[in-house]
């Protein structure tokens, strides 16, 4: 790793260099702009439980009504939505996907737009319960300010993901969990120490809270590069030593990444965003109680959105029919598998165990720092920041992994110019 980090200052990786300096500007003027409060919209100080896993992600700048407030998580949901309507909900989406890239783009385009028109909802929603006495002029203000950030750090983060390193949106969320973080802790240190605990016991719980952390970032990382590698055989490449060639099909244990953890912590918004429309204090107090995921039923609901969503983007991201038709069109089987429909439903079935084992792994990281609370009785912020430390692995991984084959390639591509 730390070889690696060495190569990116050598000549050669320069242009590399330049797109991590610009990821790092962008990263940046992100947290500067979340200190850029609205003047006329008051500090929030949440009733609802579900705004804190958006002010997780936009890195406390919901609480202080920022310019970025709202962040990337409207997206987020835009694409989930998008993304089940790929599934022969809607013929003509069903059409874009398999358009292959041109069809990509135009959801893409329609993801953002969508993403758009959520932040404004949403961003209205907080102004109605929050701006108490203000304007319906000074809520829409609110509401357009709010909306133009979030659209400003979708443009950004498109502009991160062309011209920096890494996936720009996740990079986003990551940067604003990492800024949120540092009070998840203070608020946990304040409650065990100097809260109703004794002396001793407080320090113990605290010592035991910083290890769940430990424990969750040893666990993401192990997961995230566990993986089961299916034999491949290809007949049509042969060598004089063993006449046919065998290579191997990597299919990760956790092949969906973060993005289920992601996907139901955002998904856990909108009754929050429904209720505040309404300001009524039953509705409210329902939300917190049964579905907000420190409560019991929360909490069950939560790992459920997790099983739910690590199988569907796994088989989203990864079509086992697809997989089938390639191996045979380059000539490749699994040895003791008829190619074709067995070869389906082989891949399929392994796919399916492996994201048991995956979405298990999740659910238990995800739950951990979530039961210890729920024990304790910690505030909310300090409930969500196991969350958030899963998620800020899980994206810095992926970021490194792609930070490591852009070194492999240019070195490939320097040694080739080498020898020519």
């Amino acid at each position: 790793m730390f070889k690696g980090i060495a190569k990116i200052f050598s000549k050669q990786n320069k242009d590399l260099r330049k797109r991590i300096y610009f990821t790092l500007f962008c990263l940046g003027f992100f947290a500067l702009g979340l200190n850029i409060t609205i003047p006329w919209a008051n500090t929030v100080y949440s009733e609802l439980h579900f705004l804190e896993i958006f002010n997780l992600m936009s890195g406390g700048g919901l609480r202080s009504f920022s310019i970025f407030g709202m962040g990337v998580s409207p997206y987020i949901t835009a694409s989930i939505i998008t993304q089940l309507l790929q599934m022969d909900i809607i013929p003509y989406f069903k059409d874009l996907k398999e358009q292959g890239y041109v069809g990509r783009q135009k959801i893409n385009k329609i993801t953002r737009y969508l993403g758009i028109i959520i932040a404004f909802i949403q961003a209205y929603a907080i102004s109605i319960f929050y701006l108490n006495g203000a304007s319906g002029m000074d809520m829409l203000k609110t509401s357009l300010v709010m909306t133009a950030g979030t659209a400003f750090l979708l443009w950004m983060g498109d502009q991160i993901s062309q011209k920096g390193i890494g996936n720009g949106q996740s990079l986003l969320i990551m940067a604003g969990i990492l800024i949120s973080l540092p009070s998840v802790f203070t608020s946990a240190y304040g409650a065990f120490i100097h809260g109703s605990f004794e002396t001793g016991l407080g320090i113990t719980l605290f010592g035991l809270f910083i290890l769940s952390y430990v424990l969750i970032i040893v666990g993401i990382i192990w997961i995230q590069l566990a993986e089961r590698r299916v034999p491949i055989q290809y007949s049509n490449r042969t060598n004089s030593a063993y006449g046919s060639q065998t290579s191997f099909l990597p299919i990760k244990i956790n092949s969906a990444g973060v993005m289920p953890v992601i996907f139901a912590s955002v998904l856990t918004t909108i009754p929050a965003t429904i209720v505040a429309f309404t300001k009524n204090q039953a509705a409210i107090n329902f939300v917190n109680n049964y579905i907000v995921y420190t409560s019991p039923t929360g909490l069950l609901l939560y790992i459920f959105l997790i099983f739910v969503f690590g199988y569907f983007y796994t088989f989203l991201s990864m079509n086992p029919e697809e997989m089938s038709k390639n191996l045979n069109k380059n000539g490749g089987y699994i040895p003791g598998v008829r190619p074709g429909e067995d070869t389906t439903k082989y891949i399929s079935k392994s796919l399916s165990r492996l994201t048991l084992v995956g979405s298990l792994f999740l659910v238990i990281l995800a739950g951990l720092p979530v039961v210890i609370s729920m024990v304790t009785e910690l505030p909310s912020n300090v409930t969500i920041g196991g969350t958030g430390i899963l998620i800020v692995v899980g994206v810095a991984i992926e970021t490194y992994k792609q930070i490591e084959s852009s070194l492999t390639a240019r070195s490939y591509a320097a040694k080739k110019k080498r020898f020519r």
